[in-house]
C-alpha cells in the first residue's frame, strides 16, 4: 500500500474516531472510576482485534463485492446509530448509571468493552464500508495483509483517542456534572448527524 492512500484512510478514520459514541461513553465512564481507563480501553480494542481478524479472513472482500449487502448492512448500521444516538442525546443521565453500574473487576471491565465496541454499528460500518474502499487486490500486497495493516493502525488511533477521552473524563467531568451532561448530548446529536448522512450517501 501506498502512503498516500494510508494518509487518506487514517484522515478518514481518525474522524471517526474523534467522533463520539458508545466507546466514548464507556471510557468516560471509566474515567470516572479511578483505575478503570487502561483495562477499559483494552477491552474495547479487544472489540476491534476480533473485527480485525474477520476481516482478515475474508469477510472484508465478500461484503465489498455485494453492493447490495453493503448497502444493507450500511443501512442497517446507519438506523441503529441513530437510534442509539437518540438515547444519549435524550437520556444524558446515563452515563452516570453506566459509570455506576460498572464492575470493579478488572477483567469484567475488559469484558464489558470488548462487547461495547463488538457491538458497536461503527465498527461494522468501519469494516465492511470504509475498509474496502483503501484496499487493491491488484496491489503489491495480499488482502489480508493490507486489511491487517488498516485493522492495526485503526486500532492504535482508538487507543491513544480513548485513553486520552479517560483521562480526560477523570480530571475534568468528574467534579463538572453539567459538562458531563453537554459531552453526552453532544455525542447522541453527532450519532444522529452521522448516521443520518450515511443513510441519504447510500440512499440517494
Amino acid at each position: 500500500m501506498d502512503t498516500t492512500t494510508l494518509a487518506a484512510f487514517l484522515a478518514v478514520d481518525l474522524l471517526l474516531v474523534f467522533t463520539p459514541g458508545a466507546d466514548w461513553a464507556y471510557a468516560i465512564a471509566a474515567g470516572l472510576r479511578d483505575r478503570s481507563v487502561v483495562p477499559a480501553v483494552a477491552g474495547l480494542i479487544a472489540g476491534y482485534a476480533g473485527y480485525t481478524l474477520l476481516a482478515v479472513a475474508g469477510l472484508v472482500v465478500l461484503v465489498a463485492s455485494s453492493a447490495s449487502l453493503l448497502t444493507a448492512l450500511t443501512v442497517l448500521g446507519a438506523v441503529y446509530l441513530m437510534w442509539l444516538g437518540w438515547g444519549v442525546l435524550t437520556r444524558p443521565a446515563g452515563l452516570t448509571a453506566s459509570t455506576q453500574a460498572m464492575a470493579s473487576s478488572r477483567l469484567r471491565v475488559m469484558l464489558k468493552g470488548a462487547g461495547i465496541s463488538g457491538l458497536n454499528p461503527k465498527a461494522l460500518l468501519l469494516y465492511f464500508s470504509l475498509f474496502p474502499q483503501f484496499i487493491d487486490p491488484a496491489a503489491g500486497w495480499s488482502v489480508a495483509a493490507q486489511t491487517g495493516l488498516l485493522g492495526t493502525l485503526h486500532m492504535a488511533a482508538c487507543a491513544a483517542v480513548y485513553l486520552t477521552v479517560g483521562v480526560l473524563a477523570r480530571t475534568v467531568l468528574r467534579t463538572r456534572p453539567s459538562v458531563a451532561r453537554a459531552v453526552t448530548r453532544a455525542s447522541g446529536a453527532m450519532m444522529i448527524v452521522i448516521g443520518g448522512l450515511l443513510l441519504v450517501e447510500r440512499l440517494a
